[in-house]
């Protein structure tokens, strides 16, 4: 899915809500669906989505150019009242 019909199908999930044939519960499902389903596609100019399967951050998802940036950024996102050391991040290609 490319930006455009991401953009698309979350506009028409809002203009569901607001005609008030969707509910937010409904609403927020459908945006997310629309998100996970972008992401998951996601690959351009050598960047890619990769997520987080195992340590610190455990399901999260960042856009990054290889694993190695892609634990950097988890461990940093992750990081809250500790320091983590990306090595205790492993990370998969969605």
């Amino acid at each position: 899915m490319d930006r455009i019909s991401a953009l698309r199908n979350v506009e028409d999930a809002i203009r569901a809500f607001e005609d008030g044939d969707a509910d937010l519960a409904d609403t927020e499902r459908r945006v997310a669906t629309v998100l996970r389903t972008y992401a998951t596609e996601f690959e351009v100019e050598n960047r890619r989505a990769y997520r987080a399967v195992d340590g610190p951050g455990e399901g999260r998802v960042v856009v990054a150019a290889d694993p190695l940036e892609a634990r950097e950024q988890i461990a940093s996102l992750a990081a809250i009242d500790d320091e983590v050391d990306p090595a205790d991040v492993t990370v998969e290609p969605l």
